[in-house]
């Protein structure tokens, strides 16, 4: 029996989770030591499973099946291909600076608590830990029940991060403060757990479809696209449209898509910083990932049917999110609406049914993940020393934090995509990949990139440039070194993967191949004048929107 990898890197930060919350009250220093070096024996099983990855092999790879529930057909089943093990990476990449981040994020909760039973500063980091260890699960997962049950799972740990260790940065007080968490959290969570369960009706109906297919019904992904492939699976066009509504309307929430976005400024702007950042750059992106796993593995005529209008919310979602990022007043909430502008970008790139759109989406979610890490993470160490995340109570802080002001302004030219820096690679790949095939659509997700330069610069300009409004800038600290230690791998990243991204697109492009032959997509051919003039067998059936294949 080969060596569980990647049960193992799950488990790790699930036991690391318990051992940090069973840490005594008195010893928070030992807690936090502790989750980080979970975090980091984390992130080092991840880049062996990364590293063990063979592109040019199968397309789930370091496998695992064992019986769990059999009279259900339920199976604990584990795999990856290069999309989960770059995602995985990501993941296990983030936590630490999470952890880094977030160092000192509990310590007034738990010096509040005068009997001290109750240790938040332990139950902080077990949460983080138990959000990490059930994202990871859910990018290995390969039963599609078991995927369920985690993507289901890591709500729990997340409400409890939002409400119980929210951001008290609240320019209305604390009282008003705690009452935007709790409504933030009690959002979060009710829009998620109703995407659920229309998900839970779709999977249930896709075990009985499978049953009367195959005379016995499988939760396993690779046995459901290997019968889908080989027609031995079939399903009525009306019964594969409905349960790809259902996995779909659940994966929009989370991503999340316009118009089932609305929990996530509330979320964002009422977590912590480090908070923030494990929202949209880790937990959010299970949602667009399972778009491509499931959405268009299991139900491709599905999938091409509902492409027109899911372009639509995508590009709707691009200039929306753009459009109230300009006219934000909470830096946190800028963010916000700037990635759901970018998860726009993520799901059109998706639904292109090209190898260069889905190739540059699944870059987006990494290259997002750190540029939206990256600003976040410096935005909530400005906010911690000001008290305020209120755009206008900022200016000049160039001229006290040159480094803050520094990072900060990388972490927004990357959010902007710069030529030059890592989101740059995936954004170019994802209209180029969408123009091939939908010019239109491409044309008009050009604005995005326009809107994006317009928040992020003003956002820069009014914080960090021009005199000094408030006495309260005067006086404010430059980055520490446990902070520079937290941005500064980040930034690092951003400018090797901006002119060296071949290495995670040899990972990616294998599994891209595989999810467009579900489809049955092949990337169109170029419209060549000389060929169209001659008139030329070579000439594309089609033009403009159309599939040329």
């Amino acid at each position: 029996m080969s060596f569980p990898l990647l049960t193992v890197t799950a488990a790790l930060p699930a036991v690391g989770a318990v051992a940090t919350a069973a840490v005594p009250a008195a010893r928070r220093t030992a807690a936090k030591w502790l989750a980080l070096l979970v975090s980091l024996a984390t992130l080092v099983l991840a880049a062996v499973v990364l590293i063990r990855f063979d592109p040019d092999g199968a397309r789930y790879q370091l496998t695992e099946s064992h019986a769990w529930i059999s009279d259900f057909g339920v199976r604990y089943e584990l795999g990856v291909d290069g999309i989960g093990a770059a995602l995985m990476a990501l993941t296990a990449l983030l936590i630490p600076f999470v952890i880094g981040a977030g160092w000192h994020d509990a310590d007034d909760r738990a010096d509040e608590q005068a009997n001290r039973r109750w240790r938040p500063t332990q139950g902080f980091f077990a949460l983080i830990l138990a959000v990490e260890a059930m994202v990871l699960v859910s990018f290995a997962a390969t039963d599609v029940f078991l995927f369920y049950i985690f993507f289901e799972a890591m709500l729990i740990p997340m409400y409890f991060l939002i409400g119980g260790f929210g951001d008290r940065a609240h320019a209305a007080g604390e009282e008003e403060g705690a009452k935007q968490r709790s409504y933030a959290a009690v959002k979060f969570l009710l829009y998620n757990l109703a995407g659920g369960l229309v998900m839970l009706a779709a999977v249930i109906g896709l075990f009985v479809v499978s049953a009367d297919s195959l005379g016995q019904g499988t939760f396993s992904l690779p046995e459901l696209l290997k019968a889908r492939a080989s027609g031995d699976l079939t399903m009525a066009t009306s019964t594969e449209r409905w349960l790809f509504l259902g996995f779909f309307v659940a994966f929009a929430i989370k991503a999340p898509l316009w118009p089932l976005h609305t929990w996530l400024p509330n979320a964002m702007g009422e977590s912590t910083a480090p908070v923030a950042v494990l929202i949209t750059a880790v937990v959010d992106k299970v949602g667009t990932f399972a778009m491509l796993r499931f959405c268009l593995g299991l139900f491709p005529e599905a999938s091409s049917w509902a492409t027109p209008v899911v372009l639509g919310l995508a590009l709707v979602s691009v200039l929306y999110g753009a459009l109230l990022a300009v006219g934000q007043r909470d830096i946190k909430r800028l963010v916000a609406y700037a990635s759901i502008s970018h998860f726009g970008f993520i799901i059109l790139g998706v639904f292109a049914m090209t190898s260069q759109g889905q190739g540059g989406a699944t870059l987006y979610m990494v290259f997002h993940g750190i540029s939206t890490a990256a600003l976040m993470l410096v935005a909530g160490f400005l906010i911690s020393r000001r008290g305020s995340r209120l755009i206008a109570d900022y200016g000049g802080v160039q001229k006290v934090a040159p480094v803050l002001a520094g990072t900060f302004l990388i972490g927004g030219l990357a959010t902007l995509s710069l030529p030059g820096l890592a989101p740059f690679v995936s954004e170019f790949l994802v209209l180029v990949g969408t123009f091939e095939r939908y010019p239109v659509a491409g044309i008009i997700a050009t604005v995005g990139i326009i809107l994006a330069a317009l928040y992020v610069l003003v956002l820069y300009q009014r914080t960090m440039t021009g005199p000094i409004r408030r006495p309260e800038i005067e006086k404010m600290p430059d980055l520490k070194v446990r902070e520079v230690a937290v941005v500064a791998p980040l930034v690092a990243l951003l400018l090797f993967l901006g002119v060296f991204p071949k290495p995670l697109t040899e990972i990616v492009n294998p599994a891209v191949e595989h999810t467009l032959s579900d489809v049955q997509k092949k990337d169109p051919k170029p419209q060549h004048p000389v060929a169209e003039h001659a008139g030329s067998d070579d000439k594309p059936a089609g033009h403009g929107g159309g599939d040329h294949e």
